[in-house]
């Protein structure tokens, strides 16, 4: 067990630190200032676990409780600020490290929600959850349409993630092995999507408009 909640804050704090990556470089591209642009990271950072542990009834919620989810999204921030020439030599670094976040917490969703004792549906649901909610959130502060209501194939990628952790749990496999799997199965449905310019159908309004 203790290695198991081990691997949960390794998966937790690693999607932490991309998400904040990615909250970090929107503010700043808003051009917000410094606390702006921390509380941005720490809001899409955190926004998405704190509402799993919510949901599955984890009282407190552990990015509120635990200092180092703070303290990550402080340094990631941080990092935004005094090293954006280095990250800003990645193509599109938001969309880099929100997928990299995406990926470490529907992992971490479905495996909390399992550990609580919920089904698979509810496990599946929650990756989701914990994987898109804090970049809702950050859409939602910067006054954007967030990539999870569009086209682009986000939640779904998480939804492939949680399915694969679950489904894995439940053939017997090795725990190591199946986050392993997730992690690469929503990271790359992700990866090809955004390079091969996959989406899913947008149905257009055919009602006559009336002059």
């Amino acid at each position: 067990m203790n290695n198991l909640y081990s691997f949960y804050n390794f998966l937790d704090l690693a999607g932490t630190f991309a998400f904040a990556i990615s909250g970090a470089v929107a503010a700043k591209q808003r051009r917000l200032d410094l606390f702006g642009i921390v509380a941005i990271a720490f809001v899409v950072a955190c926004g998405g676990g704190i509402i799993r542990d919510l949901c599955i009834g984890a009282i407190p919620p552990t990015g509120l409780t635990d200092w180092r989810y703070l303290l990550v999204s402080l340094i990631a921030a941080l990092a935004i600020i005094f090293l954006d020439k280095w990250v800003q030599r990645l193509n599109h670094p938001v969309l880099l490290f929100d997928a990299i976040g995406l990926s470490f917490f529907a992992v971490a969703g479905a495996r909390k929600a399992m550990a609580y004792g919920h089904n698979a549906e509810v496990a599946i649901l929650l990756g989701m959850v914990t994987a898109v909610g804090g970049g809702i959130l950050r859409d939602v502060l910067l006054n954007r349409i967030p990539v999870v209501l569009e086209k682009e194939i986000y939640a779904s990628a998480a939804m492939v993630g949680s399915v694969m952790v679950v489904v894995g749990t439940y053939l017997g496999w090795s725990e190591d092995w199946v986050s392993l799997v997730g992690i690469f199965a929503c990271f790359g449905l992700r990866f090809l999507a955004l390079r091969y310019h996959w989406n899913l159908p947008v149905f257009q309004d055919k009602t006559p408009k009336c002059n």
